[in-house]
């Protein structure tokens, strides 16, 4: 018979994966995520996609409401833009923790 400490134990609680950025596909640390509407709420969005912080603020530094609207309401539109696809192969370079300022794009200022 086997003694109690020669059995392992199992535990019951299962650790959840991490959530995937759909973006820049890396993992989201808990406090760098952000919840983003494809369509926005003012324009009656209601689903949202977790998102890294870093991700998201490039989005909407780069992208009017009525863009996101109207042109840009999936992760497959978004990567069909120059601009985003420059700077998911540049974010997808460091770790997931990683956060910097987000500058807005020149052509938003005005």
């Amino acid at each position: 018979m086997p003694r109690k400490r020669d059995i392992e134990i199992k535990s019951w609680h299962a650790v959840p994966p991490p959530e995937v950025c759909p973006l820049c596909g890396r993992a989201i640390p808990p406090d760098q995520r952000d919840l983003h509407h494809f369509i926005p709420k003012s324009r009656g969005g209601r689903e949202t996609v977790p998102l890294h912080r870093i991700c998201h603020r490039q989005i909407h530094a780069l992208f009017s409401e009525a863009e996101l609207e109207q042109s840009y309401s999936t992760t497959k539109q978004l990567l069909t833009d120059p601009a985003i696809r420059k700077f998911v192969a540049w974010v997808r370079k460091k770790p997931p923790g990683y956060y910097d300022g987000t500058r807005r794009s020149r052509r938003r200022l005005g």
